[in-house]
């Protein structure tokens, strides 16, 4: 009777997993869409002050490079989500309210990106760069959360992970944190370098998504 319950909540299990990984892949989807609405065209006064269009047009490469990094920053967040999600099994009520806390940190995306296209060049810069970080950092920690919750004695994970597996994220996890931490903290005294720090950690995030990348079995 144990064996036939066991086999019948696989599939509900499956099914869960499925659908709160689909709802996420949306709310990401979402809020890649949203950053573009942060690119407009030159107004009339933009190209008199410029001189012609292409000269106005140049003088957007704030926001064009602010657009980039928001991109980049939700397009490997959704890269390591569905990498979590290769590892989990099952969900249940804790891990739907971190997962929902860190889909909400990346719907907020582009109000940090917004300013800091906006300030990044001006006197307000470093108060733009310190929003950025500690935004990045939010994420961080709800990536921490989301995944030690569901790690902790294979709560969530699939029964087929090995320990060393498990251990392996969870040490890249606890290496790459204090960085972000750094890249924080020194962009209240170097901006720009505590900014470049976080632009970093997205490239590190991104090859480790690639290069680990698993196939849902």
């Amino acid at each position: 009777m144990g064996i036939t319950k066991g086999l019948m909540s696989e599939p509900s299990d499956i099914k869960e997993t499925g659908r709160v990984e689909a709802f996420s892949d949306g709310v990401f989807a979402i809020a890649m869409t949203l950053l573009v609405l942060e690119l407009h065209a030159p107004k009339d006064s933009e190209i008199q002050q410029a001189g012609n269009l292409a000269v106005a047009i140049l003088q957007m490469w704030p926001s064009f490079i602010a657009f980039v990094l928001g991109f980049s920053f939700v397009l490997v967040g959704w890269i390591n989500h569905h990498r979590v999600f290769t590892h989990i099994r099952r969900v249940d009520g804790a891990f739907l309210l971190l997962n929902g806390m860190l889909l909400m940190l990346f719907t907020l995306v582009p109000y940090p990106i917004a300013v800091l296209a906006t300030h990044i060049n001006g006197p307000d810069a470093k108060t733009a760069i310190v929003l950025y970080s500690t935004f990045s950092l939010l994420v961080a920690i709800g990536y921490q959360c989301v995944w030690r919750y569901a790690s902790h004695n294979g709560r969530l994970l699939r029964r087929d992970m090995d320990k060393a597996q498990v251990q392996a994220i969870t040490r890249q996890y606890s290496v790459v944190f204090p960085i972000f931490v750094v890249g924080f903290a020194l962009s209240f005294l170097f901006p720009y370098v505590g900014l470049s720090i976080m632009a970093g950690l997205i490239l590190f995030f991104a090859a480790r998504g690639f290069s680990t990348a698993h196939r849902v079995s």
